[in-house]
């Protein structure tokens, strides 16, 4: 019996061992064949790049060469960076014929379908065609599908167009049924994040500006469908009312939104009659951007470093699972005075995408771009939102670029602690005391609201980083810090807006900051360089992807949901103070 047990303990330890060791073998050989990569095949005449509107587009798009050697990526993420490179790859590569957009329902912010449409605006005065093609065109794909030469759906297709609209979700109600109430310590009429855990409809200040801010994006969106598909703006206002997405294809030409209808196995013959019957070989944005990477010329006179960064803004990596999605203040201060310090890099475009976040660590991330502006040119570029503590880190820079439908500004700050008494004590009936040595030892105790001097010192700890972000504004823009606080008040302004205000210097895309930023250095012959690096394929699969991945599902699963209940439940563990865009946009379009 002995020999038996040793004889199935030997097996079960063999095996062990055994998988052990074909893990690491494994691990070995897909870590070889991801070190080759996928070859990146080459321009050749007659190439048309492949854009499809579909999924997302967010910043940066995370590798994942894991995936491509499985053969299960998909286009559902796509970086914006990648769709940019590979519009101005195909602009000035001879052998690349034209763009064929295939367009479907996406997800995107508008300042970024504005930059890609502007891109494609661009290409077209090459005189190489564009064209696009959708089964269903959401209204964000057909924003950007409309600067094509000619605009075809199917027969039996769909065309959205509805105008924008902002529907906040409030959680007030459903906080007092579990016992949850939110002390709120704000600066700033409009600084409205906290409405949705303490009102159940908007106030008439943030009623005022989600109005002022949405009719003027909307007036961006309609004037630029209205110049390339020659359709006045009284009548695309008119179809907006008129529910189009149900109605006939037929009624789409009819109005001039589209060209024709065509079905897909017919767009083989719309190519080839485009390109005189030369066959296409479709390339997609990530090979096209690939190719420009491999032969990319210039950099005799130094870098244009890009540097991203886009996401909430956090004080520290404590709590965040990879760098995607997040502005850790501390990895962004090393990050910019590293970029200081390289005297390869001789300007610095820095991309922001942000709502806001931590108070603390957007202070942190001023001082460090005032740091690195008193060495070289740094020039903001904004995306979807600077907001808050996003425009707090842009307003240190030298020149400020933002895109018409930028959401900026909101200078403000709050201060949100939560009283769970109701749910701890009246509901669940647990009971706290306390021995303290001081007054303030027990501060925040989760077992009590906060007594009257405890909240005379957060609001004036709250006053006190309105102003500090008052005086930062007034010292980045040469402004008086009165002028800043007539502006301020926690008001969210379109990129439009903000030029009138002197917070943004002029209106363009991440293609003009970089221009800008090359005559600020007295540069013209140089490369541009995207920092910081990403993550290394394999940590983020053995240190984060697990932990990504159930983020993702929890995300898709809450949709709208999901960015003010995640808030919400971190809360504890967020820094004191927080600059914040005033709510979450929930912006349909």
């Amino acid at each position: 019996m002995k020999s038996f047990f040793k004889t199935v303990l030997a097996v079960i330890v063999g095996m062990v061992v055994s998988s052990i060791f074909m893990g690491f073998i494994g691990i070995a050989i897909i870590g070889s064949l991801l070190a080759i990569g996928p070859e990146v095949p080459p321009v050749q005449p007659g190439t048309v790049l492949h854009l499809k509107l579909v999924g997302q587009i967010e910043e940066r798009a995370a590798d994942n060469p894991l995936g491509i050697l499985l053969g299960t990526t998909a286009t559902d993420v796509q970086g914006l960076d990648d769709i940019l490179t590979a519009i101005n790859e195909a602009e000035r590569n001879d052998d690349v014929r034209g763009i064929y957009i295939e367009a479907g329902i996406l997800s995107a912010d508008m300042a970024t379908l504005e930059e890609v449409r502007k891109a494609i605006s661009d290409f077209r005065k090459t005189g190489k065609f564009v064209v696009a093609y959708a089964e269903n065109y959401s209204q964000g794909a057909y924003y950007v599908a409309s600067a094509a030469d000619s605009v075809f759906i199917e027969p039996t297709g769909m065309l959205d167009w509805h105008g924008i609209a902002s529907q906040p979700i409030f959680y007030a109600d459903l906080l007092e049924k579990v016992g949850v109430k939110m002390q709120v310590f704000r600066v700033g009429t409009y600084k409205s994040y906290v409405e949705p855990y303490t009102r159940t409809d908007m106030s008439d200040a943030n009623r005022e500006q989600i109005a002022a801010f949405i009719g003027d994006i909307w007036q961006v969106v309609c004037r630029d469908v209205a110049q390339s598909r020659h359709v006045s703006l009284d009548s695309l206002n008119a179809y907006a009312d008129r529910y189009m997405p149900f109605a006939e294809t037929a009624d789409y030409v009819k109005a001039g939104l589209v060209d024709r209808t065509v079905r897909l196995d017919e767009m083989r013959q719309v190519l080839a009659d485009v390109m005189n019957d030369e066959r296409p070989t479709l390339m997609s944005p990530a090979d096209m951007a690939a190719n420009a990477a491999n032969h990319s010329e210039g950099g005799g006179e130094g870098e244009v470093a890009i540097y991203y960064a886009y996401g909430d803004i956090v004080g520290s990596e404590a709590g965040v699972t990879n760098g995607q999605g997040y502005i850790v203040g501390t990895r962004v201060v090393e990050d910019l005075d590293a970029l200081m310090n390289d005297d390869e890099v001789k300007a610095v475009v820095i991309r922001i995408n942000s709502g806001g976040g931590s108070a603390f660590a957007s202070e942190q991330m001023w001082q460090a771009v005032r740091r690195l502006r008193e060495k070289k040119p740094v020039v903001v570029s904004m995306g979807g939102m600077a907001a808050s503590g996003g425009y707090y880190m842009a307003c240190a820079a030298d020149y400020i670029v933002a895109d018409p439908t930028t959401l900026t500004g909101s200078i403000g700050i709050f201060g949100m602690v939560p009283d769970m008494t109701g749910l701890l004590t009246d509901k669940l009936g647990l009971h706290f005391d306390v021995v303290k040595t001081n007054e303030a030892s027990d501060f925040g105790a989760l077992g009590r609201p906060l007594n009257a001097q405890e909240c005379r010192a957060m609001q004036a700890y709250v006053e006190r980083g309105y102003r500090l972000f008052i005086n930062r504004v007034a010292e980045g823009r040469h402004m008086p810090a009165d002028s800043v606080a007539t502006i301020a008040e926690g008001r969210v302004w379109t990129g439009r807006q903000a030029l009138q205000r002197k917070l943004v210097d002029r209106l363009g895309t991440l293609r003009d900051a970089v221009n800008e930023a090359a005559r600020r250095a007295g540069i013209s012959d140089y490369a541009t360089v995207a920092y910081p690096e990403p993550t290394d394929w394999l940590e983020t699969i053995l240190e984060g992807e697990k932990s990504d991945y159930m983020e993702r599902r929890i995300q898709s699963a809450l949709g709208e949901w999901y960015r003010p209940l995640r808030f919400a439940a971190t809360l504890k563990g967020r820094d004191g103070l927080q600059a914040r865009i005033p709510y979450e946009p929930n912006l349909s379009h």
